[in-house]
């Protein structure tokens, strides 16, 4: 990952041609190979992690992940449909992943966590198995982030639950768990981006989509002012660019914004 923003658009959003657009990305994103859990199954009697998550989590080429709340799953669909459309840039949208946890885990249960009467699931067995299937998802996010070289973050009354200008906080676990994995992660400058290029320490955003299913709130701290901001008018600006590739169009968006490597620290 090289940069990360911090996206503000306006709710309204909506446009049919581009949601039609996106959903035709999704399909790429979404080719899982969904085996039974018997293919997964290790001489040992143990289930192979590696596999699940190749399978259940491929990696594809993107230019930029799209970390948004679920409720904005739509809008994330359009913005992916529009950059798509004008400058061939592939989006992934973080959801369309996270949404396979939940069946995967379900498939897991039933098979390895009901009781002995077949109706109720065991509870320690089942937090075993949601571990095991977070963490899968958490590496599969990772990696995707990793090999993306944008990172926007949907920015919406949706995705964070407070929001003033010193204080920002969010009731997501994942988001949360995301933008503390950004800290860490590796900052990787494109190769055609490289000049005189020192390696930077800029805290980028790293998000997760959050779970529709929580059943009590709790509240995280969100530091975001080390993304670069882009509204509404920023987007249109870059929108009505000329790029003659996607890794032109995103050369455009930085030095829109003036990031330049040759200053990064």
């Amino acid at each position: 990952m090289y940069r990360g923003f911090n996206l503000k658009i306006p709710n309204e959003l909506n446009e049919s041609r581009l949601l039609t657009i996106g959903k035709g990305i999704l399909k790429i994103t979404n080719e899982c190979v969904k085996e039974s859990l018997d293919s997964y199954l290790l001489d040992s009697g143990s289930l192979d992690g590696n596999k699940i998550i190749e399978n259940w989590f491929p990696e594809f080429k993107s230019h930029i992940f799209l970390s948004h709340s679920h409720k904005d799953e739509e809008k994330a669909i359009i913005i992916a449909g529009m950059l798509y459309d004008k400058f061939n840039i592939l989006t992934f949208i973080d959801s369309t992943v996270w949404g396979y946890s939940n069946e995967l885990l379900k498939k897991i249960d039933n098979k390895y966590c009901l009781q002995s009467n077949g109706e109720i699931y065991d509870y320690d067995k089942r937090n075993y198995s949601t571990a095991h299937v977070h963490l899968m998802l958490s590496t599969a996010l990772n990696k995707m982030m990793d090999s993306s070289e944008c990172l926007f973050f949907l920015n919406s009354p949706n995705s964070i639950s407070t929001s003033t200008e010193i204080n920002q906080r969010t009731n997501s676990p994942w988001i949360f768990s995301e933008i503390a994995t950004s800290k860490i992660i590796r900052k990787q400058t494109p190769q055609r981006l490289k000049r005189e290029t020192r390696l930077f320490s800029a805290k980028d955003l790293v998000i997760m989509n959050e779970s529709e299913q929580i059943r009590f709130s709790v509240e995280y701290d969100l530091e975001l002012s080390h993304l670069t901001e882009l509204n509404n008018y920023d987007l249109q600006r870059w929108i009505n660019t000329q790029a003659s590739s996607p890794e032109n169009a995103l050369d455009n968006l930085y030095n829109q914004h003036k990031i330049n490597p040759k200053f990064l620290l």
